[in-house]
């Protein structure tokens, strides 16, 4: 009895794939043509482009088209293995294990399944081979494990990954060529051989500023310390007004605060605030711009600790002005 229930789920699996890839192979074929007609508009735009001397669009759009081919690749692919496994299904009914001819093609068939959500029959497909083969099988597949048996070309294809700048340049050149367009390709080269840290200078500079900050407060903190516990103000911190004896005239008091606050001048007056007058009577309208809104904050409580260090500053000094008189 259970030998006739393994012939006949086994029929019935290997009915249920026929179905499914033959199901697979018509719904690629139709997506490979519709895919075909929208890159052939797109890259039609990219020569638009082109010629109208918008690079800056053209380099934009062609990680679409880039996206578009690596899929009508990978496509193309898969048809083939659905037909090539599709033609072996009896073999398939007859062996428990995977055949080590077919370990690819259905390794391929498994690790799309989930990337290609237009094609749900490749989830169907996965199903059935996770009933057959278990689903340790189908995750080694699945995750790409060394013994997976992946094709590679089609990891790449349906990788993720943003394409290089050279890959990019390529295939703008192949579209000039393409509509026989006379294309200086200079600026776009330029443009691609850029590096990140190029256009980062600004958030270096922000940075080197804020580093400026933070070790000034902690000199600031280091001469109250000194001056509470009666030693004598480095010399190199002089002006910060703490001094062992005498009392802090109106001009000291202020100088440990000038000299925390005075980094932070250049991105209040030219960086991050621009001032305008506004109306008869002076008033002033600030526009903070987004991106340094985190460093204002930064320099405000810079600010703030210069001035509760200025304060600590006077009070030591006060106290050991009171301790010389008695």
């Amino acid at each position: 009895m259970s030998l006739l229930n393994s012939l006949f789920n086994r029929g019935l699996l290997g009915a249920k794939c026929k179905t499914c890839l033959n199901l697979a192979i018509s719904r690629i074929k139709f997506l490979r043509n519709k895919r075909e007609v929208q890159l052939k508009k797109m890259r039609q735009e990219i020569a638009q482009f082109l010629q109208t001397g918008q690079e800056a669009i053209a380099r934009i759009r062609v990680e679409h088209i880039i996206r578009e081919m690596n899929i009508l690749a990978a496509y193309e692919i898969l048809e083939l293995f659905c037909e090539f496994v599709l033609a072996r299904v009896p073999i398939l009914e007859t062996k428990k294990e995977c055949p080590p001819e077919l370990l690819e093609a259905i390794a391929s068939i498994i690790f799309a399944a989930p990337r290609c959500s237009d094609l749900p029959e490749l989830i169907q497909i996965r199903n059935l081979f996770t009933m057959k083969y278990g689903k340790e099988f189908v995750s080694a597949a699945s995750e790409l494990r060394p013994d997976s048996s992946v094709n590679r070309a089609v990891i790449e294809k349906l990788s993720v990954k943003a394409p290089s700048a050279n890959e990019k340049l390529k295939v703008l050149k192949d579209i000039a060529h393409e509509y026989n367009l006379k294309w200086d390709s200079s600026s776009t080269e330029a443009e691609f051989s850029k590096k990140h840290e190029d256009l980062l200078d600004g958030s270096t500079l922000i940075q080197n500023r804020v580093a400026e900050l933070q070790a000034s407060h902690t000199d600031c903190s280091i001469e109250v310390s000194r001056a509470k516990e009666g030693k004598p103000v480095s010399p190199t911190n002089k002006n910060l007004g703490i001094q062992k004896v005498e009392a802090p005239t109106p001009v000291a008091q202020t100088a440990a605060f000038s000299h925390c606050t005075s980094l932070v001048g250049p991105y209040t007056s030219e960086h991050l605030v621009t001032d305008h007058q506004a109306g008869p009577h002076g008033d002033q309208k600030r526009e903070i711009s987004s991106t340094s809104s985190d460093i204002m904050e930064k320099a405000r409580a810079a600010i703030a600790s210069a001035e509760r260090a200025t304060a600590a500053a006077r009070a030591a000094a006060e106290l050991v002005n009171v301790k010389s008189r008695q």
